[in-house]
């Protein structure tokens, strides 16, 4: 019986001692540190903020900034919507939220975040990223092109072609992108008709198969998706002419993006007022 207890200590006492490693091993976990894109962040508790970024190394990822509400924090404004910033977390095995550790600015995006309408395009780029970009999944793609648009709406000083390219961009690398030429339907090529999208069809339809309620695809927005193709954001000025164009595909992206999302897009209603 004296054998058995002292068998039950024993045992015991090494589970404790592997507990204890485990743990120590946990807590000296060494911070990791990527080049990120801050999309959002929410109250979390009294002072915390829970905030949701892309990793140029990590993938999207959530993480809680401790203190980050407070007056005084060490965030400063590195957690506003769509910052370039340098970060530095904690990731732990057993959490699905990280630690973040420190923040530090890169490039800043000042006065589309304090502009009304301005910060309403960056919440619809942000909107989109969150959504169609898996967590923990390496995708430069789309960090370049968030940081591209970030920028273009800062400097341009309007976000209507900026959001615009990132929508069609969005769909393209996403393996969304419907031929624009013909009908998904039943094939027929538009040529200089109009073709008609929605949220519940996966591509254009024609004037025979449109449905109530579709939105109109013209020749010039469709030329203007092959520009789209074969320039950078920074390398392209339209004149006003384009407007309709501009918004007919930026439109038309955004239904083949709720599609394939099966959830509208809370931010699209928006824009209409801005």
């Amino acid at each position: 019986m004296v054998r058995n207890l002292i068998r039950v200590c024993v045992h015991c006492l090494r589970l404790f001692a592997d507990g204890e490693a485990q743990s120590a091993r946990r807590q000296a976990m060494p911070a990791r540190d990527t080049e990120a894109i801050i999309l959002k962040t929410f109250p979390l508790g009294e002072a915390d903020r829970l905030v949701s970024f892309l990793g140029r190394t990590s993938g999207r990822l959530r993480g809680v900034a401790s203190g980050a509400r407070r007056i005084k924090n060490r965030y400063g404004s590195t957690l506003e919507v769509l910052s370039h910033v340098q970060l530095w977390y904690v990731e732990r095995e057993t959490r699905d939220l990280v630690r973040i550790q420190q923040c530090e600015l890169l490039e800043s995006f000042n006065k589309s975040q304090s502009d009304y309408g301005l910060s309403t395009g960056l919440a619809m780029v942000s909107e989109i990223a969150e959504r169609v970009l898996p967590e923990q999944e390496v995708a430069d793609s789309m960090f370049r092109l968030l940081l591209l648009t970030a920028r273009e709406i800062e400097r341009r000083g309007s976000w209507q072609l900026p959001l615009a390219y990132f929508a069609f961009w969005t769909v393209r690398l996403g393996g969304w992108l419907p031929p624009l030429d013909r009908c998904a339907l039943c094939g027929t090529s538009f040529a200089e008709h109009h073709g008609y999208h929605f949220s519940q069809t996966a591509g254009p339809l024609c004037e025979n198969c449109r449905k109530p309620g579709m939105r109109p695809l013209g020749k010039g927005a469709r030329q203007l998706a092959e520009l789209f193709v074969g320039r950078k954001l920074d390398q392209i000025e339209l004149t006003e002419d384009a407007s309709r164009a501009l918004t007919e595909l930026r439109e038309a992206s955004f239904s083949w993006i709720e599609f394939h999302t099966e959830r509208n897009l809370q931010t699209r209603e928006f824009l209409e007022t801005t």
